[in-house]
């Protein structure tokens, strides 16, 4: 086992982000030189608190030596991605209830914003001054989840933080121009609630001989990793393993254990199953691969080139974002990609600093890279990701820092960042982003720099940014990343903030795990993705005059062509969509219409619009007449807090959020002979389960791709491994994408990268 972590001060973590770093423009004017004129603050208590729990904190402010005016005030913000429980001021018995109260003149006001405020502090909440002043020395007591009537207090944030910061401001003299205490930080950490699941995680892809990891840790209910209850885990393969141990301790102080350099030295599927060692159940606890050992130049390296930490719009350091990619999420392949008009140049330097040190050839890579975050009508988001540090930061704009240097190097447009980029000659490569800013590829378009489209990410799955390409005549790969803001890298869970999904991961196929090799890689586009699942899929074209995989442009002028398609997953296969571009040529399914069962699958899936309120609320009760659930298995349920009730035997309620991805719930009947009733906010729809064949039936419910559908399936679990042969006629004249979508039976779905047949 190996728990290598570069050398140098890096190796300290769970540190709250050094304000220096972040990038952000508080008011420039002050009201004069000393730091006393804006008065201190402090806060209690400040000992670790766990998430998703209830809890109570006294801040109190001293007004500084020239008081507050009538009208002047404080302000408490929070960053933008914290999901804490909304602050209230009306109901002394409800959660998250809030008080402010002083020992001078006047009265206080409260008002609270949960986007009120200037990133990356957008929760804020404002304490105005009314009817008189305070004098210098006199207090405010603010109470954040004030118990005292009732209120079980403040409901804390779904996911760890080493120190959840609480930034005051004072507006003294009513200017509206809050700026911030200097010389103190108050941060309260927040910890990991109790193991709730283990997961394993390892390769997909190796030749024989070559190496891999298997993964361990346990997460909680919010996908912390957390500290297990010391215990011996026993491991199981399904074929050889060299430097395979039988078992593997957690002591009490481990989030996670990595067992490094595993070997097969033969072709074949191996599969890892984890037990508790302890003789009280023969059930295991998880289950890791399939990692396909197989001959051939390229091997299967697992990536999330997407996410931002503290120091622009997220949380924690960078050190920390690091650590988690490859210790906790069990990474190949990482970059971070900060909002660049939010990056000062410090940070930008300690970026390219930190990538250097984590950078290992053949274990871990790390690539510098950034955000280009200009807005839509001028290009929309960018992934820029350098292959060596050193790179130059081209921003969009200065619109988040007050030091104006670097301003010569902005690109406002996306035209002017491939123009400079060109010019320069810098090693680069860019992928189209879809977040807030959504990319606009019909703008422009840089073949040689930019090779991908992000098909999946927290934000939700879009789809349809790869049909605007096929229409475009662009060849471009098909990339997932998380664009995670919570420090998770690789296992990036959305909690219940803006995020509806949980974030993507690309397979890169290279042969071997080193910068040089995977910018080859992905200027190929021979590479996958998935909405965070490691499944090894496998496409190609072997014809009389050709041989492809995906990724490749293939000239031709055969009028079919061979396509090969090998899938293999964790969980079972449901189908697999042959396409070339957007049509749909053929669904290929791991059974067929006599072994469907009684079981049924309702899913609810699609996105308002493209743009940054995509995020659609489905509310909705699903009825069953002349039948009765036996059980009911929820799809992405990111949000465990949202209804999903099984309400008497043949109801289920559910209050859902999708963002371009779906949810949805398996229901097991008792007869199949019985009818269906889907009642939502956005349509309704009803159905006899007998005229249900292998054809879902789809309701149209308007906005982006939105939509209800019920499918029937097998009662068991379907196979993990599908292959097929199918010859694709193409169509003349134009480019013919060749891809596939995988869809499994746990609520993900992969995609590969097309083969471009040019015809």
């Amino acid at each position: 086992m190996s728990t290598k972590t570069p050398d140098s001060s890096i190796l300290k973590f769970d540190l709250p982000v050094p304000p220096e770093l972040v990038g952000d423009n508080a008011p420039s004017v002050l009201p004069g030189l000393d730091p006393a004129m804006l008065g201190k603050a402090s806060l209690s208590p400040t000992e670790p608190v766990e998430v998703r729990t209830f809890q109570s904190f006294v801040l109190t402010y001293t007004v500084g030596t020239l008081g507050i005016d009538d009208t002047g005030g404080i302000r408490i913000a929070w960053r933008t991605v914290g999901d804490t429980g909304r602050l209230q001021m009306t109901d002394p018995v409800a959660p998250n209830f809030v008080t402010a109260t002083s020992n001078g003149e006047g009265r206080l006001s409260l008002e609270y914003a949960r986007m009120g405020g200037q990133r990356p502090w957008g929760e804020i909440l404002t304490i105005r001054q009314h009817g008189g002043y305070l004098r210098p020395g006199e207090t405010i007591t603010i109470r954040l989840g004030d118990r005292r009537q009732g209120s079980p207090g403040l409901l804390i944030q779904t996911f760890a933080e080493a120190g959840r910061d609480f930034r005051v401001m004072a507006d003294v003299q009513a200017t509206g121009n809050f700026y911030p205490l200097p010389d103190h930080q108050l941060t309260v950490p927040v910890v990991p609630g109790p193991a709730s699941i283990w997961k394993a995680v390892t390769a997909t892809q190796r030749r024989p001989g070559d190496t891999f990891i298997l993964g361990i840790k346990a997460e909680d209910s919010w996908g912390n990793p957390t500290t297990p209850a010391p215990c011996t885990l026993r491991i199981m393969s399904t074929m050889p393993v060299s430097n395979l141990p039988d078992t593997v301790a957690f002591d009490g102080t481990q989030q996670a254990v990595t067992i490094e350099n595993l070997i097969c030295h033969d072709p074949g599927e191996v599969r890892f199953s984890i037990y508790l060692d302890n003789g009280s159940s023969d059930a295991a606890i998880a289950e890791a691969g399939p990692v396909i050992i197989n001959d051939g130049p390229l091997a299967g390296y697992w990536g999330d080139l997407h996410g931002q930490s503290g120091e622009t719009v997220g949380i924690g350091r960078i050190e920390d974002y690091m650590n988690f990619a490859r210790n906790r999420a069990f990474l190949d392949v990482v970059c971070h990609q900060g909002n660049d008009f939010q990056i000062k140049d410090i940070f930008w330097q300690h970026l390219n600093n930190v990538t250097a040190a984590w950078n290992e050839p053949g274990r871990f890579t790390a690539f510098p890279g950034y955000e280009w975050s200009g807005n839509t009508a001028v290009g929309g988001d960018r992934n820029v990701i350098y292959a060596q540090e050193g790179g130059t930061l081209r921003r969009c704009s200065h619109a988040l820092l007050e030091d104006r240097s670097g301003m010569e190097n902005d690109a406002h447009t996306i035209s002017d960042l491939y123009a400079a980029l060109r010019r320069s000659g810098e090693d680069a490569i860019i992928f189209a982003h879809v977040g807030g800013r959504y990319a606009n590829i019909e703008i422009d378009h840089d073949a040689d720099l930019e090779t991908a489209v992000e098909i999946h990410s927290d934000w939700g799955s879009f789809e349809w940014i790869a049909h605007d390409s096929f229409r475009l005549g662009r060849r471009v790969g098909i990339v997932a990343n998380s664009d995670g803001h919570k420090g998770r890298p690789g296992a990036s869970y959305p909690g219940i903030s803006e995020f509806g999904a949980y974030g993507g991961l690309t397979c890169f196929l290279a042969e071997e795990n080193s910068r040089e090799a995977l910018f080859d890689a992905i200027r190929q586009r021979h590479h996958y993705a998935t909405t965070g699942c490691r499944m090894h899929l496998d496409v190609a074209s072997n014809g009389p005059r050709h041989t492809a995989m995906m990724g490749d442009i293939i000239d031709t002028s055969d009028k079919t062509v061979p396509v090969r398609v090998n899938a293999h997953a964790a969980s079972g296969i449901e189908r697999i969509e042959l396409r070339n571009g957007e049509n749909v040529l053929e669904t290929i399914r791991s059974y067929d219409e006599s072994q469907l069962g009684k079981r049924i699958r309702i899913t609810w899936s699609g996105a308002e619009y493209r743009g940054r309120g995509r995020n659609t609320l489905w509310r909705g009760l699903i009825d069953v007449e002349g039948a009765s659930i036996v059980k009911a298995d929820a799809l992405n349920r990111w949000n465990p807090e949202r209804l999903f009730e099984q309400r008497g035997s043949a109801q289920l309620a559910f209050e859902s959020v999708t963002t371009g991805n779906f949810a949805g719930v398996d229901l097991w009947l008792n007869n199949h002979a019985a009818s269906l009733s889907v009642k939502t906010n956005h349509g309704d729809l009803e159905i006899r389960l007998a005229d249900l064949g292998l054809e879902a039936v789809t309701l149209d419910c308007g906005g982006l791709e939105r939509q209800i559908t019920v499918t029937r399936l097998p009662d068991t679990p379907l196979a993990q491994s599908l292959a097929f042969d199918r010859q694709v006629t193409l169509q003349g004249g134009v480019d013919n994408p060749v891809w596939v979508c995988v869809s499994t039976e746990d609520g993900h779905r992969a995609w590969s990268s097309p083969i471009y047949f040019v015809s």
